[in-house]
């Protein structure tokens, strides 16, 4: 099986780029291919869009088109991989399979979203938080409540990053990007993939266990 992960940012590949192996192992193929943000979903499927701008929510439509069009043959599967956000999750999700079925020929995709943001999956392992930061704050990641609307990056911020999410806020969303980032890697080389207490994450993880015939 090969896997094509289409994730809104960097710092997202950069944390599956180590965590998908370690759950699929090494006998299916994998891509994880990031955009420049999440945008949002066109409300005319067919309406035109700059795909030289990489926003993943706009060009959504015609990446599915496309996949099920040059993958009838292939033993594949698109995931697509966003944040929530503060949007209603039944009602994304809904809007995610008009998308897929608006295709004349589906291809085989798994919608998995990270409650509320990406961090979620991280902080669903505050051992392996600890193992790349060792000074981080426990009473922050303890109050934690594992998928929780809560501002979750600005709370890893507020364990990891000295000053906390007000102090990295103030230098500018390139700022948190590129920290957000470099968060992803260190943090994903400790993660234990089989005890993670983010119910997004173990969602995702089973999706690729299924498809992958793993035995979780």
């Amino acid at each position: 099986m090969h896997f094509e992960i289409l994730v809104e940012d960097q710092s997202g590949k950069k944390a599956l780029d180590i965590l998908v192996p370690e759950i699929i192992g090494d006998e299916h193929t994998f891509k994880v291919i990031a955009y420049r943000g999440i945008g949002r979903i066109p409300q005319k499927m067919n309406s035109g869009v700059d795909a030289s701008k990489r926003i993943l929510l706009d060009n959504l439509p015609r990446l599915l088109k496309g996949y099920g069009n040059s993958w009838q043959n292939f033993p594949s599967v698109v995931f697509v991989v966003c944040d929530l956000d503060d949007k209603c999750l039944k009602a994304f999700r809904q809007e995610l399979f008009n998308i897929l079925d608006a295709c004349i020929t589906k291809p085989e995709t798994r919608f998995c979203v990270a409650i509320e943001e990406g961090e979620a999956w991280f902080l669903g392992d505050i051992p392996a938080v600890k193992a790349a930061y060792p000074r981080a704050k426990d009473a922050v990641l303890n109050a934690y409540v594992n998928d929780s609307i809560c501002g979750t990056w600005e709370r890893l911020a507020d364990a990891i990053y000295n000053g906390g999410s007000t102090a990295l806020s103030a230098k500018g969303w390139q700022a948190v990007g590129a920290e957000k980032s470099k968060w992803a890697e260190k943090i994903s080389l400790h993660m234990d993939v089989t005890n993670n207490s983010s119910p997004s994450f173990a969602y995702f993880r089973q999706k690729l266990l299924e498809l992958a015939g793993v035995t979780a």
